[in-house]
């Protein structure tokens, strides 16, 4: 990957979709593939085209003679992984053929001149893809995750506030929060992300530092456990805001990809 793309994808990240440069403005997508040779997710920007409840993407490769590498792994896996401002969601890619393929990348070459130069420029026909989202089926995976990070914050937040509701007894509500902390790290550290590293071994590096993050916040979660320290509070609200931010931000595109949840079935 360009260091150029990756500064594409870090701002498409943090912005909700919005870039700036050379594609403001312009419709973008972030596509995740499995390289066609190598194995490993790929992900690259592209404009991106409505058509219904799919989305099209267009392999122009800036009128290059050659397809780029992205078309070859969807042509061999059509299962990918599509970000779209902040939403993440499994698809089926389906390049387009003959009439319709016209019809369509005429379209995009009407709403943006860029296109047609870039076929002008080039004997290929540039190919068209659509990608066909699989929402239903999928979403769930990610979001689950999201979910328990939202319960966690919101326990932790009511711990440090000492709102009314938790009553008397805030080392009991504490030692509760500490359980389901240790339960859901426990879980992801002897079961899902063994399954995660041998699907996906590029995730090797994010899943160990993880890894080294959950002895950290294990040990705040002891000092907790001792009695719910200001101080203690705040550090375990520091550690896991981070920890969480960077979870979901590698995990959740992978997660919202499978076809099924293995550590489950």
């Amino acid at each position: 990957m360009t260091d150029f793309n990756q500064q594409v994808i870090e701002e498409f990240r943090a912005n909700g979709g919005q870039v700036g440069g050379m594609f403001e403005g312009a419709p973008l997508v972030l596509l995740t593939t499995v390289g066609a040779r190598t194995g490993r997710r790929r992900t690259n920007p592209a404009v991106y085209l409505r058509d219904g409840d799919r989305v099209l993407v267009f392999a122009s490769n800036a009128g290059a003679d050659t397809h780029p590498a992205w078309y070859h792994n969807v042509v061999a896996q059509p299962r990918v992984t599509v970000e779209l401002g902040r939403e993440t969601f499994a698809a089926r890619a389906v390049p387009l053929e003959g009439a319709e393929r016209d019809r369509m990348y005429a379209r995009q070459a009407e709403l943006d001149p860029a296109f047609a130069a870039y076929q002008a420029g080039t004997s290929r026909v540039i190919p068209v893809v659509a990608l066909h989202p699989e929402r239903e089926r999928l979403r769930a995976v990610g979001d689950e995750l999201v979910r328990i990070h939202a319960y966690l914050r919101d326990e932790l937040t009511k711990l440090r506030s000492g709102e009314p509701g938790l009553g008397r007894d805030l080392r009991t509500h504490c030692l509760a929060f500490c359980e389901a902390l240790t339960f859901h790290h426990t879980g992801e550290d002897r079961v899902a992300f063994p399954h995660l590293e041998r699907l996906f071994p590029e995730l090797k590096e994010p899943l160990d530092r993880l890894r080294d993050e959950h002895v950290v916040i294990a040990r705040l979660a002891e000092e907790l456990r001792g009695g719910p320290g200001a101080a203690t509070l705040d550090r375990i609200a520091a550690e896991l805001e981070a920890h969480f931010a960077y979870e979901e931000e590698q995990l959740v595109p992978v997660l919202n990809s499978l076809a099924q949840v293995p550590w489950a079935s």
